[in-house]
């Protein structure tokens, strides 16, 4: 059994849509070969905010002591993360939340323009209305965002706004990414390659070689996360994943202890 990267993108029931123990997810990476896991769940707010798809601030405790039971000796090892979105308003709860936290790893995703969650399901119809570029431009500038507030380690799923096949052209997808990687760059983030788009109508990793291919350019970091909600996804496709990785140019994935990155070769 070949031995895969770390998988830095597991969640747990508190999200309100995902299913097993995290016990089971980690029995999961052991069986796949997987030395060392991270639970980033979706971060809970002091508002209302998409309170349908993530834990209560009264449920952290519970989510932060499932963890610690997992940390001990045996493998895979596991880390303690969370997935915080990017919103309108969210940075002055961030800001003073986070670091409180001691978490390993933070991701920092978009899931929302807006009031639009575009990437859910319940809200799908809402595509077949709006200016198809226009939703990446603006998702793009999200990120922008998200990088220049440095509340964040990582970039999760980088070209979410493909999940339901809804592409643009090679030249207006680097036109619009640049500017995004560019703040990644210039904010030490990394990016994730995330193999949830291959359970998806994508049927690809996040993100596309291409933009693989300009991050490595810029010399930006990445970590593979199968953004599980069950713990049969853990590790999904990444065989897959290392090979494009390794097509654009990456030997190395990175791991994270406090939030502090090393490399580790793949």
């Amino acid at each position: 059994m070949p031995i895969l990267p770390p998988d830095y993108h597991l969640h747990t029931p508190l999200c309100k849509h995902a299913v097993g123990t995290p016990s089971e997810y980690r029995i999961a990476a052991r069986n796949r070969g997987i030395g060392e896991i991270c639970f980033t769940d979706h971060v809970p707010t002091p508002d209302t905010f998409d309170a349908r798809h993530r834990m209560t601030l009264s449920d952290f405790p519970t989510y932060r002591e499932m963890i610690a039971a997992l940390q001990d000796d045996q493998s895979p090892r596991v880390r303690f993360g969370i997935e915080a979105d990017f919103y309108e308003g969210c940075e002055p709860f961030l800001r003073e939340w986070l670091p409180a936290q001691e978490f390993d790893l933070v991701l920092g995703s978009v899931h929302y323009l807006d009031d639009w969650g575009f990437d859910n399901p319940a809200e799908l119809a809402r595509w077949s209305s709006v200016d198809i570029p226009s939703v990446w431009s603006n998702y793009f500038d999200h990120v922008v965002r998200l990088a220049k507030t440095r509340l964040f380690d990582v970039v999760g799923h980088f070209d979410l706004p493909k999940k339901f096949g809804h592409r643009i052209s090679e030249t207006t997808l680097k036109a619009t990414a640049l500017p995004a990687l560019d703040a990644v760059a210039a904010a030490g983030m990394g990016i994730e390659i995330n193999t949830s788009g291959y359970r998806r109508p994508a049927q690809e990793q996040y993100p596309a070689v291409l933009i693989l291919s300009l991050a490595r350019e810029r010399n930006i970091p990445i970590c593979f996360g199968s953004d599980a909600h069950r713990p049969e996804d853990v590790g999904h496709e990444f065989e897959t994943a290392v090979a494009v990785a390794r097509s654009a140019g990456y030997t190395q994935t990175t791991r994270f202890d406090r939030r502090r990155p090393s490399p580790l070769p793949f």
